[in-house]
């Protein structure tokens, strides 16, 4: 092991700030939400890096920590950054249980060094440590996985993302002022335990980026005006429709590489696939702190049970009161909806993250999950990703409760005019004749 770099750990769940590189060839870093940058050496012209497969702690959210299985400390492991055309070298020592690999996703590579265990390789096993080494063909945006007992092995949180930065201009990818990316993973972790259960085909209970859940998830912090750019890659059992409020949208590129130009058309909502990355692209034009989501509603939820009977408008004090009298903490659920669960002081079991939760300027954000913040602020510095605090509204900015007459209202950049205004002339009347069909026989 003396000969190998030395492996970097990191156990902070804090978004780190990017990676300067420091040698080989010069590129914008990006930051990886609630993660951070792989460092390397250089020797003799090859970038060289050192991944740990090993058991981690994740701090999911504060007071909440899982038993997962990453690398160098980590689930998901740091990110890869490298530049179009290095030859890169990855040695990888396997500290778990039991043998593992790792698949390079999305990358043109020699086959023996893709990954597969038993079809391109023997497994890595315990204890051993193996070298892959190939030269990154295409700039895009790509994530690295096991393909080892792969059920067991990223259920438990084994990924990591990958950058492949352009070694010069082109023309399908833009420079851009912030560069953000984050994997969707999800996890089955019960109240109060700390391990996923591997089994879990479809009914997960924690959804998460970068395997931290709302309010765990940081904001991404961006400057006015910023060309802004997130990579997002999905390694849960499912789809997610990741939907950005206040801004639209471009795909520009996935793990097949930078888009046409021509199938590019602004959304504000876009369905990233399972094993599919996709990398969206806008003008951070709209001061505000915007919500940031994927919109299946589950999914903004954290741990529950999802065999819950819908109760909503059945008054049930009478038979709770009966049941307490049983159970002393038993608490019937959604009465009037399930908002009120983010107002009860309701014990819950320790190691557990409450189900919705965030507070932010006016109260709870009833939310959890898949759920972050844009903070699009004009006095941001550039190249600054601190968080900066919550949004001072402009005055007569914000919604509030009607109390009779309005005052003239603000005008706000985002109105638009008519698409079709009205004529400033009244229009003249038009005569209408009236001439009946006549059939061919003179009837």
């Amino acid at each position: 092991m003396a000969a190998l770099p030395e492996p970097v750990i990191q156990t902070s769940p804090d978004t780190m700030a990017p990676l300067i590189p420091n040698s080989g060839r010069p590129y914008n870093p990006v930051v990886t939400l609630n993660g951070w940058t792989l460092p390397w050496r250089m020797n003799q012209g090859v970038k060289e890096f050192h991944l740990v497969a090993e058991p981690v702690v994740r701090e999911m959210a504060p007071g909440f920590k899982a038993h997962l299985w990453g690398y160098n400390g980590q689930s998901p492991g740091p990110t890869i950054e490298v530049v179009e055309g290095d030859r890169v070298r990855i040695f990888v020592t396997n500290k778990l249980p039991e043998h593992t690999s790792i698949h390079w996703h999305g990358q043109r590579l020699p086959n023996g060094m893709d990954g597969v265990a038993g079809l391109n390789q023997p497994a890595i096993q315990p204890g051993k440590t193996f070298v892959y080494e190939f030269v990154a063909r295409r700039p895009g945006t790509f994530m690295y996985h096991p393909h080892a007992d792969e059920m067991t092995q990223m259920a438990m949180g084994m990924m990591g993302f990958w950058v492949t930065h352009p070694k010069v201009k082109n023309p399908l990818i833009d420079e851009v002022q912030r560069d953000f990316c984050f994997l969707l993973n999800a996890f089955d972790i019960d109240p109060g335990s700390y391990t996923p259960k591997i089994m879990t085909m479809l009914d997960f209970n924690l959804w998460s980026w970068n395997s931290r859940i709302f309010p765990g998830i940081d904001s991404l912090n961006v400057r006015l005006n910023d060309k802004v750019r997130i990579r997002i890659g999905n390694l849960t059992m499912t789809n997610h429709p990741i939907h950005l409020h206040g801004h639209e949208f471009l795909v520009t590129g996935t793990d097949g590489g930078p888009t046409p130009k021509s199938t590019r058309w602004y959304e504000v909502t876009t369905d990233v696939a399972v094993g599919q990355m996709r990398q969206v692209e806008f003008l951070a034009d709209e001061e505000g702190d915007w919500a940031f989501h994927c919109h299946k509603s589950h999914h903004t939820m954290n741990a529950m049970g999802h065999n819950v009977p819908t109760l909503i408008g059945v008054d049930h004090s009478g038979l709770s009161k009966k049941i307490n009298n049983l159970i002393p903490d038993y608490m019937v659920m959604g009465e009037r909806g399930m908002a009120d669960m983010t107002e009860m002081e309701m014990p819950i079991p320790d190691n557990t993250a409450p189900m919705m939760t965030g507070e932010g300027p006016f109260g709870s954000v009833e939310m959890g999950g898949m759920f972050s913040v844009l903070k699009v602020r004009r006095d941001q510095k550039p190249g600054d990703y601190k968080d900066p605090g919550w949004f001072k509204h402009p005055e007569g900015t914000v919604a509030h409760e009607y109390e009779g007459p309005l005052s003239e209202p603000a005008r706000f950049k985002a109105e638009g005019g008519q698409s079709m205004p009205r004529a400033q002339t009244p229009s003249q009347p038009t005569e209408v004749k009236v001439r009946k069909p006549q059939s061919h026989s003179g009837h």
